[in-house]
């Protein structure tokens, strides 16, 4: 873009503003010009300059403006190899909703070391998804596992939203929310102009490109196996399962240390579970043995892994990329399966037993995640959901929640929607999906 010389003796030109954008103009992205221009224009051409009639329009402070302007000039006019594509509507989105240190926080975090987000979504009671299900589950070579044929596994009750709630409200330092989808993508249009700014789809065939032939797939382990190759994910991303919920302040360095993803789980002896037949069979033992394969993949016996928390999880994409070089067959097995198999791994498993081998994380000592598994209370235990909810919404010692069934969490705890609406934070009454689907 070449931007015209400007006279200083022109009477209708805002010299400040058209001065900026010579200086910065041939580095300027064409989609990001329109925003530029009207983050810097003033309201009148006459004398007042745009930092002037941006504090008259928005109320805010001069030194304010000219602290937030270099910032967002940085992230609109700046490109680098490692970094093609910027996004700053957010943050512009942001500062026009008065949160101008949210918006000068991101800014800076953004340009060094930016952190996003990926979040897995499924709309399994679309009539589309339950037939093709229902015919690859009637082709199936030999019998499914009954954690891989649970139609609670495929349910959408709005959690997704409470999700995308809580980053904006406790994590808004993340800069970009990916939403991995196979045809249908969720509403979103109760959500704040900054949060949409943030979120692009993924869609399945794009990220299993080359491996097409193993679509449509209905397991999250395999879609899980293949998040890293999303076009344009940071290095460093936090991977959520729509159930996960932050519920307090998360701050980068609750997630990573620098390079090292801070891991949350325990480490464990599963070697009882090799030869048991009975629990094999168990639903909800399914986790352990995916745990167990991803550990035995680099060398880590099933007497002493490190067991995943079910929270949100830190990646490092380089370490993803390298496994996937290293161990291919095993990449290509865990993606074609259409539904879960026992023999599968569990991709954060893998990707944490490979960080601790190179001795590249961090492990948080503190408990500051919550669990409410399926059916939990259902046997007449509610006082201890109540009890364990009341952790969440008492203090900040719980960062993170995960509620595996929210429909069946409501049987036991009926107003459960607005004790999430109250620990995500931030949501309104026309963004918040108070009822449960039918």
């Amino acid at each position: 873009v070449n931007w015209p010389k400007v006279s200083s003796k022109s009477s209708t030109t805002n010299y400040s503003s058209v001065l900026v954008l010579e200086t910065y103009g041939p580095e300027i992205r064409l989609n990001y010009l329109p925003i530029l221009i009207q983050f810097l224009a003033p309201h009148s051409l006459k004398s007042k300059s745009p930092v002037q009639c941006a504090c008259k329009s928005n109320g805010k402070s001069n030194a304010q403006i000219k602290q937030f302007i270099p910032l967002a000039l940085h992230l609109l006019c700046t490109q680098t190899p490692d970094r093609p594509s910027p996004y700053p509507p957010a943050t512009y989105a942001l500062y026009h909703e008065g949160k101008l240190g949210t918006a000068q926080h991101m800014t800076k975090m953004n340009l060094h070391d930016p952190i996003d987000a990926v979040i897995t979504w499924v709309d399994g009671s679309a009539q589309s998804h339950r037939d093709k299900r229902a015919l690859y589950m009637a082709q199936a070579a030999h019998e499914l596992h009954e954690n891989a044929v649970n139609p609670h596994r495929w349910l959408c009750n709005d959690e997704i939203l409470y999700c995308l709630h809580s980053i904006e409200h406790h994590a808004p330092w993340i800069r970009k929310i990916w939403i991995v989808v196979d045809e249908i993508t969720p509403d979103l249009s109760r959500l704040s102009p900054s949060l949409r700014d943030k979120i692009s789809f993924s869609y399945h065939p794009e990220i299993f490109e080359g491996l097409e032939a193993v679509l449509p797939t209905f397991n999250s382990l395999a879609i899980e196996t293949l998040l890293w190759r999303i076009k344009g994910l940071s290095e460093r991303f936090i991977y959520f399962n729509d159930d996960v919920f932050l519920t307090a302040t998360l701050e980068p360095s609750d997630m990573f240390e620098g390079k090292k993803p801070v891991l949350r789980g325990k480490w464990v002896d599963y070697s009882a579970l090799e030869h048991d037949p009975k629990r094999r069979s168990d639903p909800a033992m399914f986790n352990h043995y995916m745990q167990i394969n991803a550990a035995e993949i680099l060398g880590f016996p099933s007497s002493r892994l490190f067991a995943a928390a079910h929270v949100a999880h830190p990646f490092l994409r380089s370490v993803m990329v390298d496994l996937w070089a290293k161990y291919p067959d095993a990449f290509h097995v865990n993606s074609a399966h259409r539904f879960r198999d026992l023999s599968q791994f569990l991709p954060q498993a893998l990707h944490n037993h490979a960080c601790i081998s190179g001795a590249h994380a961090s492990f948080q000592t503190q408990v500051d995640h919550l669990h409410i598994y399926s059916g939990q209370g259902n046997d007449g235990g509610d006082n201890e959901v109540l009890e364990r909810l009341q952790r969440v919404t008492v203090g900040n010692e719980i960062k993170m929640l995960c509620i595996n069934d929210l429909p069946q969490l409501e049987a036991v705890v009926p107003n459960m929607r607005a004790i999430l609406k109250k620990v995500v934070g931030g949501m309104s009454s026309a963004a918040s999906p108070d009822q449960p689907k039918e």
